[in-house]
């Protein structure tokens, strides 16, 4: 700097130049950290985002007692879904049970959840406010992406997935999942529509 410059002139350029660098400097960090792959803990799922998503917007299940369930995306209702096999017993009485309370704590949006469980609920099964039981077929099943366990999941476990109100399968979770997360996923889906 220019040692004839009065002082209070020095002091504002040191200054004004530290603003610079902070703001640049912060401008530095936050790019390394987006192009690094980095995300904050509050943006992560806790399901596996299905990338590309499952599409069921073409299909028109059918509730088992008869009728169709449509999307009807101006509803902005979520669906958490579950296609479990003939011989699921205990695990799905455990899964229902557990669905039930992840409804329940959603409060007042709870209205704009639904439990699809495709195919018939085993004896034991208590059926709740929220849960639609739809007819399984074919073209609903290869709607959702991996419906039965991979390679190093639970076998006997059942994967569940949340769809949006337009009929995209966005989110699967693996056999044995913590409930805490669905929860808190759907929970931030619903604050979004």
């Amino acid at each position: 700097m220019n040692a004839s410059l009065p002082p209070q002139t020095r002091r504002n350029r040191t200054v004004l130049l530290a603003i610079v660098a902070i703001f640049l400097g912060t401008l530095l960090v936050a790019g390394a950290l987006r192009f690094s792959g980095w995300h904050p803990a509050a943006t992560q799922a806790h399901g596996e985002l299905l990338q590309p998503p499952g599409d069921l917007r073409a299909i028109v299940p059918q509730l088992a007692d008869g009728g169709d369930y449509r999307w009807t995306p101006a509803a902005r209702t979520w669906r958490i879904a579950l296609a479990p096999g003939a011989d699921c017993t205990g695990a799905c009485i455990k899964l229902a049970r557990q669905l039930d309370t992840v409804w329940q704590l959603m409060g007042q949006e709870a209205d704009r959840v639904h439990v699809l469980w495709i195919g018939q609920p085993p004896a034991g099964v208590q059926r709740f406010a929220a849960m639609r039981v739809l007819q399984s077929t074919p073209q609903l099943q290869a709607g959702l992406p991996r419906a039965a366990p991979a390679p190093g999941e639970d076998a006997h476990g059942v994967p569940v997935f949340v769809i949006d109100p337009n009929g995209f399968v966005i989110l699967r979770y693996a056999p044995g999942f913590d409930p805490a997360g669905l929860r808190a996923d759907v929970a931030k889906l619903l604050k979004l529509m």
